[in-house]
């Protein structure tokens, strides 16, 4: 992989989101966002620009009320392609939380449907950790590769990336967040660490930094065997 494409490729996502802070979606995922996201009004444009122009399927770990979910979907809609959106999420609720619900999944559908696209994402319930809901992402893709991935659930991003590898094409764009974050944060610190390792050998291009803790980048191939 040769430095001249990275740059391209970092300048086009920062480009692409310039351009978009002047057009009615910005402002639509802004105030969406607000309401039932935790990600930051860039990168739910950024995830909105990578559904119009993603080359394969997309799978979501941690849809949560649906907030990344919908800019996704809306990206997808918009290109016109008939791309298989598969997103999991094992539900519950969460007290305390200004983005609170008694009903994770029950949220999570009624965003999907408020915002019109309840009909071209699928919802898997469980643990991306559970093989039988591994066993209904790949059903549901049917055979078709992914060209977008985004992880928001747990700190095992290392555990995903080599679960699906095989399923993502080349230069699968890949979204991890909470990526930064102080040294010490339950989640963050491990996050990084896995990130870095695929980074080091190769197997991903990182592309990006956006919002408050949200890594882009790209899949170029699975960790050496050991």
């Amino acid at each position: 992989m040769n430095n001249e494409y990275a740059h391209q490729q970092c300048l086009a996502l920062m480009e692409a989101l310039i351009q978009y802070r002047h057009q009615p979606i910005y402002r639509q995922l802004r105030r969406f966002g607000k309401r039932q996201s935790m990600l930051h009004s860039d990168v739910l444009q950024l995830l909105y620009h990578l559904g119009r122009i993603a080359r394969g399927g997309i799978l979501e770990i941690g849809a949560f009320r649906g907030g990344s979910t919908v800019a996704v979907a809306l990206g997808l809609r918009q290109s016109g392609a008939a791309k298989k959106f598969i997103t999991i999420e094992q539900g519950g609720r969460l007290r305390g939380h200004r983005l609170g619900t008694r009903n994770i999944l029950h949220t999570l559908k009624r965003n999907l449907g408020r915002q019109g696209v309840d009909d071209i994402v699928t919802v898997v319930k469980g643990r991306s950790s559970e093989d039988y809901v591994v066993a209904a992402v790949k059903r549901a893709l049917a055979g078709e590769k992914l060209g977008l991935i985004v992880l928001d659930a747990d700190a095992e991003v290392k555990r995903d990336l080599e679960r699906f590898g095989l399923h993502m094409i080349e230069h699968c764009w890949v979204v991890i967040d909470d990526y930064g974050g102080s040294a010490d944060a339950e989640k963050s610190a491990p996050i990084k660490c896995q990130v870095d390792e695929f980074v080091a050998a190769g197997s991903l291009l990182p592309l990006g930094y956006y919002g408050n803790a949200t890594w882009f980048g790209q899949w170029l191939k699975p960790l050496p065997a050991r």
